[in-house]
Parts: C-alpha cells; structure tokens; sequence
C-alpha cells in the first residue's frame, strides 16, 4: 500500500520560497548600496567623483550579466534532478561570494587585484541569484491550488522589499552609528558579513522542504529533458523572449528608483545619506504593499490586465522623474521614490506566476529562470550608469525617458502574450 504524500502547509512553502529571495536579493542590495556610497573610493581610487561611480556601476552591471548563466546552470539541475536540491546549491553560492567580498582588501592594499577579484565575486553573486529566483518560483506556484497561483506565486515576490529594507535598514544603521571615515574604511563590510548568518537561516527552512508534486511526477514518469536549455531554445523561444522583455520595466523602476538615485540625491542634491536611505526606507514599504495587491488582482482578472495597467502607469512616470527629483524637496524625492516602487511591486508580483505559466514542466525552471534574468540585463545591469551617462550629457530628462521607453518595451511584450491565468499546467 502505497504512502500518501504528505502536503506542506501554505505556511511552510510561503517561508521556504520567501525567505531565499529575501536573503539573496539582501546580498544583491547590500552590493547596490555600496557601489552608490563607497565602491567607487575603495576600489577605483585616483579618479574623479563621477568616474569612480561610473567603474562602481561597471561592477554592478558584471552580476547581472553573469545571472542569465546562472538561471541556464541551476535551471539544467532544477528540471533534471529536483528544484530542492538547486534552490540549497544557489543560497550557497550567492551567499559565499558575498562574505567574500566583506573581506576582500581595498585597492591601496592589493592594487589591480582589488577590482578584479572584486568582479569575479559579483560574478559568483550574479551566478548565486540567476538560479535562484526560478526555483523559488516554481516552488511557491507548484505547491499551489487551483485558482491560488498568483498569491502563491507572491511570496518570492515579497523576498525583494523586504531585503532591500534589510539593507538599507543596515546601511541606515551604520550610518548613524559610525563616521564616514568609518564608514568607509570598515564599516561598509559589516552587512556583507552578515550575510553568512542570514544564509544558514535559509538553508535551514530549506532543506526541511520536499520535492513539487508537479516535479515528483516528472521525475516518476522519468520525462525530465536530457538538455533543457537547448529544448528551451529550439521549442519555447517565443515565450521566453516575451517574458524577459515583460520584465524590463521591473528593474528598470527599482533600480533606477534606489541605486541611481541614492547615487544622485547623496552626491548632487547633498542629501545626507541616513535622511536619503530613510526616504528610501519609507518608499519601499509601497512596494511592499503592492505586491499582494496586484498578485490577488492577478488571480481575480488576469496577470494581462494587472500587467498593462501597472506598465502604463510606469510609462507615465518617466515624465515625473525629473521634476520631482531635482526638486531636492526630501519631501517630493519621496513621494517619487515610492510611486515608482509602488508601480514596481505592481508589475513584479504577478510575474511568479506569469514566468513559470510560459512553460511545460519539464523546462520550467530553466525556462522562468533564464526570462526573469535575461529581462535583468536589458532592464537594469546597465540602468544606473547608463542614468548617469544620461544625466551628464542631457539631464535628468532623459533619464526619465530611459524609465518610460523600458516600460514601453514590457507593454508591447506582455501585449504579446496570451492570458495565462486560467491555463491547466499541471
């Protein structure tokens, strides 16, 4: 007689899925916060201001382009061997790579090899979250009943605003607490170091979590995919182009809204940096809010119509950006700053269902994984120093425009997309 399964509770598969992706994007803030206050100094001395941040943002774009590789390596293992087993090896190495970088000496200690190691961990970190943003997708969906998958697929979008308070949270601690020569000679690394408790926290939550049932079936009808991503290519590239390019917007507006602006209200408005990362404290809460409302609505009428709606908005305030920013009115900065991460959660929650729904079982997590992440490189490796490229040689009107046309691109791609709520994926 065979043994029933033993379904995990909502509560369980909610924590599992979320607390991943608070931790690694955590690491992945924490790293943003830097480059936009201290990278540029400690690693690229010697330059102007505007170049050492440029050469930070330089460092910022290297994750992002290493995530794409990262989906393709742990989505291979995720639709071959289990999403369980990838989702622990992911933590693991996003994880790593950030201690190391809390670590790692500056330029005056090592010269050249500051930089360059420096890279090759944002490298790793990039690997670390490609692979893990997928299998937390897929877990929270696949664990979901009929109807829920927009809510389910919620809790992973959850694990971005509450990292990014983690981390500004941190920053905004040290920041009170320590001088900026402390800050910067030593104190910056503090919250890189702390990562490596935070990773233990998950692989623990982790490892109590069994096998999807969709995937179990998979592997008991033994219809795993022998090369998952050449499969994805030759078979699915249509959906997979459309859900990078849905993606766009989302990391455009974060990145844009947090890194850049962090950068330009510290470094041209003078802003003081605790009073700037309180504002972006208080804005996030926004995204925070946004995220189960526009999941529920996902599932309620569609991930289509939430999609354009939000993006429209989106589109739009790109015309706002630049006179509320150069306002340098802490209090219209902020209203700004949590528009824009409110019209982020409202496009981002709904794709932990969307991403995972363009694709067969048996290449979901490579399929999910590479579009979330491929939609990374064109929406936001490069966002904060191209917006600073911008803001030198046109002002701060273009970088508004480079918000609006990346919301313009993800409304004519998910304008491409079939409503995917109702499909039976199972």
């Amino acid at each position: 007689m065979s043994k029933t399964p033993t379904t995990p509770s909502v509560t369980r598969i909610a924590l599992a899925s979320f607390i991943g992706t608070a931790i690694e994007f955590y690491d992945f803030y924490i790293y943003g916060m830097a480059a936009a206050l201290v990278i540029g100094p400690v690693f690229f001395p010697g330059g102007d201001p505007s170049a050492q941040a440029l050469s930070a943002f330089l460092t910022f774009a290297v994750a992002f382009l290493a995530r794409p590789l990262g989906a393709a390596l742990f989505g291979h293992f995720g639709d071959r061997i289990g999403r369980k087993t990838t989702l622990v090896t992911s933590l693991l190495v996003m994880g790593i790579s950030t201690t190391l970088i809390g670590v790692l000496p500056g330029y005056e200690a090592i010269g050249v090899w500051a930089p360059s190691l420096l890279c090759l961990l944002r490298f790793g970190q990039g690997i670390g979250l490609g692979g893990e943003w997928g299998g937390a997708a897929l877990l929270a969906t696949e664990n979901a009943p009929v109807g829920k998958r927009g809510w389910y697929g919620m809790f992973p979008q959850l694990g971005p605003p509450v990292g990014f308070l983690l981390a500004t949270g941190s920053f905004l601690l040290l920041s009170q607490c320590l001088t900026d020569q402390e800050f910067r000679d030593w104190g910056w690394r503090l919250p890189f170091l702390a990562s490596s408790v935070l990773v233990m926290v998950g692989l623990y939550v982790r490892l109590a979590i069994a096998e999807t049932p969709i995937f179990a079936k998979v592997l008991q009808q033994h219809q795993q995919a022998a090369m998952p991503l050449k499969e994805l290519l030759t078979g699915h590239l249509a959906p997979l182009v459309q859900g990078a390019l849905a993606m766009v917007v989302c990391y455009a507006l974060f990145y844009i809204s947090t890194v850049f602006s962090l950068s330009y209200g510290t470094a041209t408005l003078h802003i003081p940096r605790p009073q700037f990362l309180g504002m972006l404290c208080l804005a996030v809460l926004f995204m925070a809010a946004a995220t189960p409302l526009a999941a529920w609505a996902g599932d309620r009428f569609g991930r289509r119509p939430v999609l354009l709606l939000a993006g429209s908005g989106a589109l739009l305030s790109g015309f706002a950006l630049k006179p509320m920013l150069e306002s340098g009115s802490p209090l219209l900065i902020t209203a700004f700053l949590s528009m824009e991460l409110f019209l982020m959660g409202a496009t981002f929650a709904p794709m932990g269902a969307l991403l995972p729904e363009l694709f067969p079982p048996r290449l979901r997590y490579t399929g999910a994984g590479t579009a979330y992440n491929l939609g990374g490189i064109i929406g936001a490796s490069f966002a904060p120093y191209i917006a600073q490229r911008l803001v030198a040689e046109g002002g701060l009107a273009w970088v508004g425009g480079y918000v609006s046309v990346a919301a313009a691109i993800s409304l004519l791609a998910v304008g491409m997309i079939n409503e995917t709520r109702d499909d039976n994926w199972r």
